[in-house]
């Protein structure tokens, strides 16, 4: 049985990547070792020297090769961005097989699901391939069945502040 925990950053406001982010840190600080699959945020800042500075500890990976919003895309581009995010998810699941990390960061995850790039069912069975690595998982929309294989859940909204 898996003995790694599964947490859910979620909700409609801004900090779950930098929640998930920080958690890295706090855990690379600690000698384990992290890889983070973004999805959904384009090419971004993968092959900077930033990130690499960050290796060994915290490797990050982007599958995608467009910098332009899902949405915004031809269908045509939307079939190569699927492809493309299935790939990371591919390797998210050699990644658990061989051990390679202590936390796996599935970043933006929850979106791909909401978007039906892949199913609820391809989450769970990467999930539950986990072993002992502690994954976290981030996106805006919770679906209620990939809350049932979640040790934890933290929800971050907006909060609407007023003059006193």
């Amino acid at each position: 049985m898996a003995s790694g925990k599964v947490m859910i950053f979620m909700g409609d406001g801004y900090g779950k990547s930098a929640a998930a982010l920080g958690i890295a840190m706090k855990r690379a600080s600690e000698g384990d070792s992290i890889v983070i699959i973004q999805f959904l945020k384009g090419k971004g800042i993968t092959d900077s020297p930033f990130t690499k500075r960050l290796e060994p500890e915290i490797k990050l990976f982007r599958f995608e090769k467009s910098d332009i919003d899902y949405m915004d895309r031809t269908q045509e581009e939307k079939e190569e961005a699927a492809v493309n995010i299935k790939n990371g998810l591919n390797f998210a699941r050699k990644v658990l097989t061989t051990g390679e990390c202590n936390l796996l960061i599935l970043d933006e995850v929850l979106e791909v699901v909401n978007k039906n790039i892949i199913s609820v069912d391809d989450l769970r069975e990467l999930v539950e391939s986990r072993a002992d690595t502690d994954i976290i998982i981030t996106g805006s929309e919770m679906n209620v069945e990939v809350c049932k294989f979640a040790d934890k859940i933290s929800e971050i909204g907006n909060m609407q502040f007023r003059n006193f």
